[in-house]
């Protein structure tokens, strides 16, 4: 069984940063891509990034592009994503998730991920 734990989220002012960090445990995370996705009432999950199993390929939303960064440790399980230059549009519940499929490249496809966390909630102030 997988459990991701999300962290890092809080209340910052607009252009302040924020890191989150995505924990899993399990072994299947190593091989597969992981996503941020986040969330506001009354809309659908947005991918803002993913990254694929390696690291080497990346995915980001254009509303975030330029401003956020996705990175991986494997060896510790953990997948980040630094945000710089908040926005008050940025304000939402993000969630991590891990990929359908093994050896993945990024996918920014709710549908193709199997596993997810319970969120964390970033709120910025104008």
């Amino acid at each position: 069984q997988v459990q991701l734990v999300e962290s890092g989220g809080g209340l910052v002012q607009a252009g302040g940063s924020l890191r989150l960090v995505c924990a899993a445990s399990g072994q299947t995370f190593t091989t597969y891509p992981v996503g941020w996705f986040r969330q506001t009432a009354g809309k659908e999950r947005e991918c803002v990034a993913s990254i694929g199993w390696g690291g080497g390929s990346t995915y980001y939303g254009d509303s975030v592009k330029g401003r956020f960064t996705i990175s991986r440790d494997n060896a510790k399980k953990m997948v980040y994503l630094q945000m710089n230059s908040l926005k008050p549009e940025d304000a939402a519940v993000y969630y991590c998730a891990i990929g359908r499929q093994q050896w993945g490249s990024y996918n920014r496809r709710a549908s193709e991920y199997a596993y997810w966390g319970q969120g964390t909630q970033v709120t910025v102030s104008s």
